[in-house]
């Protein structure tokens, strides 16, 4: 009796994961078909890909992406990958003494501390943007990377804290006693101890610092112009009220996005043990 329950019951366990399995695929389906359309759309001509309905079988072309280039988009994709990679260096670097404090060496209302960096970011960006323009404005700084890498870094940093603190919090006690009893300074304990146990966690937090800082549109638009301007904001000059464009920016779109992709393959096993390292007590 009790071999006919388990066979049942793992018969409606297969059942059940070939459930879930199949709703997992529709919905990757799903998240992916944009991208794979935006994809298809960017190798037709601007009269294939404003046509509706559209014709998926037309002839391919490579001229979305020849209009992109010809444009000189170069300096652009510079000042975003510059802004997005000091930052996002900066952020680390501050983050992860940081998160330490509050994890493995707590400070005095370490809570309360968490809860400030949290509420950082309760406040809509928009409301801060008028100050941050005209103090810019004031120093004369508008139009400058710096600004960016600057705003980045801090808009950023309270998320790779809060990341970086539960990542901190599954380092063993014991080897921190271990280096404590060789004599091993806070910064060498950093370094050499503490840094090589949560490397998928410092990659998951850089990665999420590195793809909010090259996707931000808001600060770089206002704050920009044709020095420091940004891939974003370029990609926004190629919608226009005159002509066919579509092709063009899907072209765009995906040249854009090629450093967040690469980035992401590229730590992707990093990533996952990461959030894994980070979510399991």
């Amino acid at each position: 009796m009790s071999s006919g329950v388990t066979i049942v019951t793992g018969k409606k366990n297969r059942g059940g994961g070939f459930v879930l399995s199949g709703l997992a695929w529709v919905v990757g389906i799903l998240f992916v078909m944009p991208v794979l359309w935006m994809l298809l759309t960017s190798f037709h001509s601007e009269e294939d890909a404003a046509k509706n309905p559209p014709d998926i079988a037309a002839p391919l072309s490579l001229g979305g992406y020849k209009a992109f280039f010809d444009t000189g988009p170069w300096p652009s994709l510079a000042n975003s990958l510059t802004a997005s990679v000091l930052s996002t260096a900066l952020v680390i670097l501050l983050a992860f003494p940081a998160a330490y404090a509050l994890s493995i060496r707590p400070v005095k209302k370490w809570t309360d501390v968490l809860f400030f960096f949290l509420s950082t970011k309760m406040l809509p960006v928009v409301a801060g943007l008028l100050p941050i323009y005209l103090f810019a404005q004031s120093v004369n700084f508008l139009d400058n990377i710096w600004l960016l890498i600057i705003l980045y870094t801090s808009m950023n940093l309270p998320i790779a804290v809060w990341m970086l603190r539960s990542f901190l919090s599954e380092v063993p006690v014991e080897i921190l006693e271990a280096a404590s009893v060789d004599g091993a300074s806070i910064t060498r304990t950093l370094r050499s101890v503490v840094a090589p146990v949560v490397t998928p966690g410092i990659a998951s937090a850089a990665l999420i610092c590195f793809i909010f800082s090259w996707n931000e549109l808001l600060f770089a638009r206002v704050l920009t112009g044709t020095v420091a301007q940004t891939a974003p904001v370029f990609l926004t000059g190629f919608v226009t009220s005159q002509g066919l464009f579509l092709a063009k920016v899907c072209a765009a779109s995906i040249v854009v996005s090629l450093p967040v992709l690469i980035a992401g393959f590229a730590a992707q096993d990093k990533l996952v043990q990461g959030l894994s390292l980070g979510a399991v007590k």
